[in-house]
């Protein structure tokens, strides 16, 4: 299975990435490392994660990584990771297109 990206996600996964590099550029690239290894497990297994809580008859999952959540869809035969959010805010349901 192939795994995309879209741009959205990508803006926001780099946006996490400089906000830890802040306080400790170490971490950043661990947990870039991490987000990476857990979204290729994806390709293998890319309905092993919770469905998504706002769209519970949607097509929509999210896998946890730390204290973001990576939502993502999978469409035939590709995962779409459509963004990254801080568990703590509220989804855009925009964000979903």
């Amino acid at each position: 299975m192939r795994i995309a990206w879209s741009p959205l996600a990508i803006d926001r996964t780099i946006a996490v990435i400089r906000y830890i590099a802040t306080a400790n550029p170490q971490s950043a690239e661990r947990w870039t490392a991490r987000l990476f290894e857990r979204v290729n497990r994806l390709r293998s297994f890319p309905e092993s994660d919770r469905i998504l809580r706002e769209s519970p008859s949607g097509p929509y999952r999210e896998l946890l990584h730390g204290e973001y959540r990576i939502i993502y869809r999978v469409v035939r035969s590709r995962v779409l990771i459509l963004t990254v959010r801080h568990g703590r805010r509220l989804l855009d349901p925009g964000e979903l297109a």
